[in-house]
């Protein structure tokens, strides 16, 4: 039996029938920690975002990010 998903992991190519049972708890914990990661990526555009509505200059920003207003900008700036 061969588990697919739609996905580029691998997981597709992966046949059960021929890898032992593991408990899946590091996989879990990965898939969690990417989850934070992107929610925590969204939730920092959110705030920069909401910062430039406000009338914050990318030098405060930039300071916020403790990085420079130029760098702030160039990740930032162009959504």
């Amino acid at each position: 039996m061969t588990v697919t998903h739609d996905d580029s992991t691998g997981l597709d190519r992966l046949d059960v029938g021929a890898h032992p049972a593991r408990d899946a708890v590091h996989f879990r914990r990965i898939l969690a920690a990417r989850k934070g990661v992107a929610d925590a990526e969204q939730e920092l555009r959110d705030a920069v975002s909401a910062a430039r509505e406000a009338g914050d200059s990318w030098t405060i920003i930039g300071a916020a990010l403790d990085t420079t207003r130029q760098a702030a900008y160039q990740r930032f700036g162009r959504d």
